[in-house]
């Protein structure tokens, strides 16, 4: 039995080769993407057999599974630590692109194409959920917004039909100002994101931090 706080020689061994798979299937994910992710190729590459790898790690999405989590928890430490100083959606979203930038392949892990045929467990939906409850809290408008039906501006449209749709936010108790600020930062900002780390600005002449700014700048108003 392991004393609470200490590991065995065997559960280091094990935690380190655990780390050394993830690490060979970040570089798998950076050469093909998520799709091209392959145990055998790892083992392969490991000096080890396939079934001996699988004794860590028992399929391929449970690999996917704990890349996900460590990128999601690695996030969440972040916004975690911005927002516990009392940040602004612009200290948050700035957090988010430094994040991003420092590994794009992290990012495009939870934030880009879907692996076919794979679910998140729960705990990973959790994650995700914390990360956009930290933004509600940061998105309480400064000012009272009030949303009349005859009131036909785009905003209070939006925010008339974010009062009834408002699953996403799970069960945070955010006005429906706040509700749209969240979803237009999370929205503008991940698609500018995405478009710079694909590279799909370059030749453009255009530095994408001076865009990305001024998204931050008009959603903190």
């Amino acid at each position: 039995m392991t004393v609470a706080g200490k590991e065995t020689p065997r559960e280091r061994y094990r935690a380190q080769l655990q780390a050394e798979i993830k690490e060979r299937a970040w570089e798998q994910i950076a050469a093909a993407g998520a799709t091209g992710l392959s145990l055998n190729a790892i083992a392969k590459q490991m000096g080890m057999s396939g079934p001996a790898l699988y004794r860590y790690f028992a399929s391929r999405d449970e690999l996917i599974t704990e890349l996900i989590r460590d990128a999601y928890s690695s996030l969440a430490d972040t916004i975690r630590t911005a927002a516990a100083s009392g940040a602004d959606l612009a200290v948050l979203g700035r957090a988010l692109r430094a994040w991003a930038l420092d590994d794009p392949q992290r990012y495009f892990l939870i934030y880009g194409t879907p692996v076919p045929g794979y679910h998140a467990p729960d705990d990973i939906t959790a994650i995700a959920s914390e990360i956009m409850q930290a933004l509600l809290d940061a998105a309480q408008p400064t000012g009272k917004t009030v949303v009349t039906a005859e009131d036909d501006h785009p905003d209070t449209r939006l925010e008339a039909h974010l009062a009834q749709h408002r699953q996403w936010a799970a069960g945070h108790p955010a006005p429906p100002a706040a509700l749209r600020r969240a979803l237009l930062f999370w929205t503008r900002l991940h698609g500018i994101l995405s478009l710079e780390l694909a590279g799909h600005f370059t030749g453009m002449g255009l530095d994408p931090a001076e865009l990305y700014d001024n998204e931050l700048r008009h959603l903190s108003q």
